[in-house]
């Protein structure tokens, strides 16, 4: 194993597998597009994600309720969370219809605007922090609708503070970058092979991954204080890992700790582990379970939504059932999927556990 030292220096200077252009399509963009027929929704508390998701499927003629959505992406409806691809599950499993979602990481305003100007709307999941002294930084989906070059604007449909809200390119540069730049694409399953000619290097999964994996070392390179380049290098290689694990297991998750190291001693927002789980992944990945415990009791000790963030009592599930305290691991697993019974990791581990245990004290479950 490297120095922590010589190892920040590897992932600085190296990049796993050949690094391809973040390129799309090369037909040129126009200066400024609109789209047309996305009917706007106003948030219910603490519920951007279902919101943002309805907004953009009314444009394939969805109904302007964000109920249905809601109740299946956050079933309790205090659940602090809605993830990338809990969301893109539900377009793709749930609605039985021909409307698709696709998710992406290391996005930029080129973009947005060749899958807006191609009629393609996209959510971006980014920082928020709208009302500083009451609020707070926190993440937040924001529909994209048009962009004007001549304004440097993007207009969007934020579910928070209203319809066609003007973000300036830098803003959105800024705070996108939070969330390493994620995308969510919504389309009609007839038009996904002009989508993925579209996206150019970026439709493939993988080398979507070393696409922004290359971005966010080149921010870290620039400026080695920026701790969402750190953070977003540790959920890359974490992303890498899990996508690949023959070509990034476990040599991936060992790179994403000394990311997300970095990251740490330069002050994340408190709330970052609300949404992005990339530490307790990684941290798990390679045995020190501890340190998941320490994340998940520093959140856990947040008043409010602190306490209903599935992915948190899941996480510390697994590094209990690392250390061999079963019984503690199922009671994190089964609060797991009290929060959210459709989220199938704590669901598959809590039946699975619950099995093993049963079989080892001779109880029927």
């Amino acid at each position: 194993m490297y120095p922590k030292r010589i190892l920040l220096s590897l992932i600085l200077i190296l990049v796993a597998l050949p690094f391809a252009a973040n390129a799309q399509d090369s037909t040129p963009i126009p200066g400024n597009y609109k789209l047309n027929g996305i009917q706007y929704i106003a948030q219910n508390w603490n519920n951007c994600g279902p919101a943002t998701l309805t907004m953009g499927l009314t444009y394939f003629g969805g109904v302007a309720d964000q109920n249905p959505a809601a109740a299946w992406l956050k079933p309790t409806d205090k659940d602090g969370n809605v993830s990338p691809w809990q969301m893109a599950a539900y377009v793709n499993n749930e609605l039985g219809s021909a409307t698709r979602a696709l998710v992406r990481v290391g996005g930029d305003l080129t973009t947005i605007k060749t899958l807006l100007s191609n009629n393609f709307p996209v959510i971006i999941e980014a920082g928020y922090d709208p009302e500083p002294d009451r609020l707070g930084w926190m993440g937040h989906y924001l529909l994209m609708v048009g962009y004007d070059d001549a304004s440097q604007i993007i207009t969007s449909f934020d579910s928070y503070l209203g319809a066609n809200k003007a973000y300036s390119y830098a803003h959105i540069d800024e705070f996108w970058h939070h969330f390493n730049n994620t995308y969510i694409v919504l389309y009609s399953a007839s038009r996904e092979p002009e989508l993925m000619t579209l996206l150019g290097t970026n439709a493939d999964p993988v080398q979507n991954t070393l696409n922004a994996l290359e971005i966010n070392r080149q921010r870290a390179q620039a400026n080695a204080t920026d701790k969402f380049a750190w953070f977003n290098m540790g959920s890359n290689y974490v992303q890498l890992a899990e996508l690949n694990p023959a070509a990034y297991s476990p040599k991936g998750y060992e790179y994403a700790v000394v990311a997300f190291d970095k990251s740490r001693e330069l002050a994340l927002p408190w709330r970052m582990l609300w949404y992005q789980f990339g530490p307790y992944e990684a941290y798990n990945a390679v045995g020190r379970y501890s340190d998941v415990l320490d994340l998940v009791h520093v959140q856990l000790k947040e008043e409010g939504t602190s306490q209903y963030i599935e992915e948190t009592f899941y996480y510390a599930g697994v590094a209990r059932e690392g250390q061999g305290d079963l019984t503690r691991a199922l009671e994190n697993y089964k609060q797991a999927a009290f929060i959210d019974p459709n989220f199938t990791p704590a669901v598959a581990a809590r039946d699975r556990l619950q099995n093993t245990v049963s079989a080892s004290t001779g109880g029927s479950g």
